[in-house]
């Protein structure tokens, strides 16, 4: 604390100095650089990223190839979100594959966002089937493996973020952990999670992550009641949830309120063009699946994200967004019919450059 003081009077001392000379060639003494928190979460889902790279794909910046992580960074995106599966066919978004991104991510200077989606593959509110070596557990010994699987990755991943399953509208690990059908069992196996989180880290924060808004959101969010977590998460895509940006204001603040939580856009993206660029058959394509107010341009992605950015930030419960399939480009060929479904939405155009979207990212 001395020396904290010595250092203050030293500063002031300086200043004195240089208001009370009369020479012009005095230059005053600099203001020390004191970071500022910077806590809004302006993130990018890069799951993908691994396999699409392996695979020889290179990203660009302005026509020159460029790490797409680095892209990201330097846009100011400050978290990287990532999802793990337990036991992948073919070993992408595995635990070895998922601990290398996070440390390349790390070594960015950013933050790490887990996604767990306890499950071999996609976990969504229509899909939530419990990893192979899970399937014919009893119920207690499925608390015991959720909690341990947990606690292996908090331990080998460390992440900032941790998400307990994904849009689990109605609840994970089907049947067993189904929130209609078995609430109380549900509410126990998201507790073992979260236990397990907290038993490893004072400051990684917790999601819950529900896909959508409005009345389902609501009721969701009562059930979560007896969980110990931070964040709200919400998947927003106005092709399923609706085009009233208005509408996610207003979830933002009502859970907010209700809850005592911030809320996260956990989700969301928005098309540069309704064409495609691989024979993989895209999510959206047609105009009445926009917003009329964002055309499938450009301009118009970049100003769907501003919009939610700038909805989030404004409201005092909102703490950040992530965009989903960021990377995820066609990047098996233009004739592949396994390529990308999303190639439309990526944040990198048809030639892999970074699109104007980009700037959605920045703190401003």
């Amino acid at each position: 604390m001395k020396s904290v003081i010595k250092f203050v009077c030293f500063i002031l001392a300086l200043f004195v100095l240089s208001c009370s000379s009369n020479d012009p060639e005095v230059t005053p003494a600099p203001i020390p650089n004191i970071p500022t928190s910077d806590d809004f979460i302006r993130a990018a889902d890069m799951s993908y990223l691994p396999l699409i790279e392996s695979e020889g794909t290179i990203y660009k910046k302005n026509g020159v190839a460029e790490n797409a992580i680095t892209t990201l960074k330097n846009a100011g995106c400050n978290t990287i979100r990532i999802r793990i599966w337990k036991n992948p066919s073919d070993n992408h978004s595995g635990l070895a594959e998922v601990k290398a991104l996070a440390v390349r991510v790390k070594q960015a200077g950013m933050k790490v966002w887990l996604t767990v989606h306890y499950s071999d593959t996609w976990a969504d509110p229509g899909n939530q089937t419990p990893p192979s070596d899970w399937a014919s557990l009893s119920f207690a010994n499925l608390k015991t493996a959720v909690s341990t699987y947990t606690t292996l990755l908090m331990t080998e991943i460390q992440p900032d973020i941790i998400q307990i399953g994904n849009e689990i509208n109605s609840g994970f690990l089907w049947p067993q952990g189904h929130l209609i059908n078995n609430e109380s069992q549900c509410l126990q196996l998201i507790s073992a999670a979260s236990t397990a989180i907290r038993n490893q880290s004072a400051t990684t924060k917790i999601m819950i992550h529900y896909a959508g808004i409005g009345s389902g959101a609501t009721w969701f969010f009562n059930k979560m009641s007896s969980i110990n977590y931070d964040y709200i998460g919400l998947s927003y895509y106005p092709v399923w949830h609706g085009k009233i940006l208005s509408d996610v204001n207003a979830t933002i603040t009502s859970l907010g309120e209700t809850h005592n939580k911030k809320v996260i856009i956990a989700e969301t993206a928005y098309p540069f063009t309704l064409g495609y660029n691989d024979y993989t058959n895209n999510i959206l394509g047609l105009a009445n699946q926009l917003v009329p107010t964002y055309p499938a341009t450009n301009q118009g992605q970049k100003e769907f994200l501003l919009a939610i950015k700038n909805l989030v930030k404004q409201n005092s419960r909102g703490l950040g967004f992530c965009y989903w399939g960021a990377e995820w480009v066609a990047f098996r060929g233009p004739t592949a019919t396994n390529g990308s479904s999303w190639e439309n939405q990526a944040l990198w155009d048809f030639n892999n450059n970074a699109l104007p979207v980009m700037d959605a990212f920045s703190q401003n």
